[in-house]
């Protein structure tokens, strides 16, 4: 029986990870770790019944980690602080909760021989490249806020531990969209989603309306997971994992076609990072991972369960 542990089960993505494993390897145990500060109740309905479940309400550097991992086949380690643009408020905040946890999390893994699947972002770029990817160099590398600059400490921390015996893969995910039953609305697409089915204005960022950036259908990053699993893919690499690179424009553009009337409020960002660049995603692809999420589908979607 495959035993799989997950941290931050409860969000947006863990909530939608915790079926899928359900329906890839019926008959698993899949232990889900959260510390409920969202309070996302919702995530733990109608389970699937094909696979035990066990929810244990935590904090994760609070727990005896070590015991819960032993014998698993994989840990997903989820759980973070997210929103790079409300990090600013709450740097240390960020810092010692997202690093610690990290921390303790991968160091229990090398301890116990566990592979581990760790989700970085493509928030840490920051470039003035029209085009970058996981090759770069350490200076061309400008993460933009609190959170992503904690997301780099964290990635080196995994790769030093790779050196001492650590499986694993470390997952830069764009911007997530899409639905699952912890969804958050706080990121671009998912939150123009809700200004719009409620009539308000989609608050755009002055000069971040033609930028490209990049995002992750939710359900791509699941077909990420799955192909990790199927091929075992704990090579210690980081890999670039995205649906798509889009501008603003085209997400409003993509609303619009399901409410034609929706507005349009620029407003003044705290974000520093003012340049439009392309992250490719070739070396996962290369791997076999194949991009299945659509842009135009995840938004009408999400806005069909919000519009009234």
């Amino acid at each position: 029986m495959k035993k799989f542990v997950v941290t931050g089960a409860l969000g947006h993505i863990g909530s939608r990870l915790i079926r899928e494993l359900a329906n890839w390897f019926p008959g698993s145990e899949i232990i889900m770790i959260d510390n409920m500060s969202a309070q996302r109740y919702c995530s733990l309905f109608n389970l699937p019944k094909t696979s035990k479940y066990l929810f244990i309400e935590a904090d994760v550097s609070k727990i005896n980690l070590a015991e819960i991992i032993d014998g698993a086949n994989a840990v997903f380690h989820l759980a973070a602080i997210t929103n790079a643009a409300g990090s600013f408020e709450i740097a240390s905040e960020i810092e010692e909760n997202n690093y610690i946890c990290t921390k303790k999390v991968a160091k229990n893994c090398l301890e116990k021989k566990t592979p581990l699947i760790y989700l970085s972002s493509t928030s840490v770029y920051g470039t003035s490249e029209k085009s970058i990817d996981e090759n770069c160099t350490s200076e061309e590398l400008k993460p933009q806020s609190p959170y992503a600059e904690t997301k780099l400490k964290e990635e080196k921390l995994i790769q030093d531990l790779n050196s001492k015996g650590l499986d694993s893969i470390l997952l830069r995910f764009g911007t997530i969209f899409g639905k699952s039953p912890g969804m958050r609305f706080h990121t671009a697409v998912n939150k123009f989603c809700w200004q719009a089915s409620i009539g308000q204005p989609l608050s755009v960022w002055k000069t971040a309306y033609h930028q490209l950036r990049p995002y992750l259908d939710l359900t791509d990053a699941m077909g990420a997971f799955k192909i990790i699993l199927e091929e075992s893919i704990f090579d210690g690499e980081i890999y670039n994992v995205l649906t798509g690179n889009y501008s603003v424009e085209r997400i409003t553009q993509e609303i619009t076609k399901v409410i034609p009337d929706v507005k349009i409020e620029f407003v003044d960002s705290k974000i520093m990072n003012q340049l439009s660049y392309e992250v490719l995603d070739i070396k996962f692809k290369q791997k076999g991972f194949d991009v299945n999420g659509d842009i135009s589908k995840g938004i009408k979607e999400t806005l069909d369960l919000l519009t009234l």
